[in-house]
């Protein structure tokens, strides 16, 4: 048998192996082969052919960056092409497999790697705590460009509403000096305060596990008055759960997703307290649902909340708006 042969006959066995084992709920693993090497492009192949004939999303993505993680790498494409035709070690491949037997349970590549980048940032990721989404990166976007068109503008601290990995916070941190962040979720607070301490920036952000809901007054009697108000709060209507993917349902805290009926519970309550956090000029950035701008528009011009509506913002894919409001 040539090598060339060999190879096949290889990979074929492997895959064969692997699609005979039932899809095992969460805690079970798929054994890697002992008897024989798989190179890291067979084995990219192999488990993104064996995702998708067990219906997981993304199947080729997620082989990729679960294989290029344990390399050591950001993407395969970070990795030199005659790397990829050499076999992983003993323990590479061991690794491949356990965490490929997570992606299995639908667990998010975002948790089954532990880590994620938002913007420029590398963060630590663990369900359930909120992933965050290049939707909230356009709204981190579109407040650092007015920053940097408004000179008149002088924002020296900014309060983050549900701070779930602390990904706004510490982008923002690049360019403010100070920031404040609170969550409801004790898990969400501790994620932002090691990602703060991992990027060297927890002496310049407050942490504080308060629920916007229920503890309104501590809130403004405990955070003092910013220049900023941003969120990315739960904007989902209820009936909108549905049809999540199973990834989120079964991995991702529903809090941090669902606004209630109208999507509007959590967004209506931080702008009945924005006017009493914001100073004089302060702003509020918003990520909203496309139909929310709206509904905020029709609660200032009833002169409900005490702010103008200065903008709002769609999305790259429409699937979510921006919406920014002044005192």
């Amino acid at each position: 048998m040539s090598q060339r042969e060999e190879t096949i006959w290889n990979t074929a066995r492997i895959f064969r192996a692997l699609v005979t084992l039932p899809c095992r709920a969460v805690g079970g693993t798929v054994g890697p082969p002992v008897d024989c090497s798989v190179t890291v492009e067979q084995a990219v192949n192999l488990w993104a052919q064996y995702f998708q004939h067990n219906g997981i999303s993304e199947p080729l993505l997620s082989s990729q960056y679960i294989i290029a993680h344990v390399l050591g790498k950001k993407t395969l494409d970070c990795l030199e092409r005659s790397r990829l035709r050499q076999s992983l070690t003993d323990q590479q491949r061991e690794n491949v497999w356990k965490l490929c037997s997570k992606r299995l349970t639908r667990m998010p590549v975002q948790y089954v790697i532990e880590e994620w980048d938002f913007r420029d940032l590398t963060l630590k990721m663990r369900p359930p705590v909120f992933i965050p989404r290049p939707e909230t990166e356009e709204l981190v976007s579109l407040l650092l460009e007015d920053l940097q068109r408004d000179r008149t503008w002088p924002v020296l601290q900014c309060l983050e509403v549900g701070c779930g990995t602390g990904a706004i916070s510490l982008s923002l941190l690049q360019s403010l000096p100070q920031a404040i962040a609170l969550d409801r979720s004790q898990e969400a607070v501790c994620l932002t305060k090691e990602n703060a301490s991992r990027l060297g920036l927890q002496g310049r952000l407050e942490v504080h596990h308060l629920d916007i809901m229920k503890d309104a007054d501590l809130i403004v009697r405990d955070c003092r008055t910013v220049d900023v108000l941003v969120s990315n709060p739960p904007y989902l209507f209820t009936e909108d759960m549905d049809s999540l993917q199973e990834e989120v349902v079964r991995f991702e805290d529903h809090s941090a997703l669902d606004g209630g009926s109208d999507g509007m519970s959590v967004v209506s309550q931080i702008l009945t307290l924005a006017p009493k956090l914001l100073t004089e000029k302060g702003r509020v950035y918003l990520e909203v649902d496309p139909r929310h701008p709206a509904l905020i528009k029709n609660l200032v011009e009833q002169g409900m909340l005490g702010l103008q509506y200065l903008e709002t913002r769609c999305d790259l894919t429409d699937s979510s708006s921006q919406s920014v409001l002044g005192t």
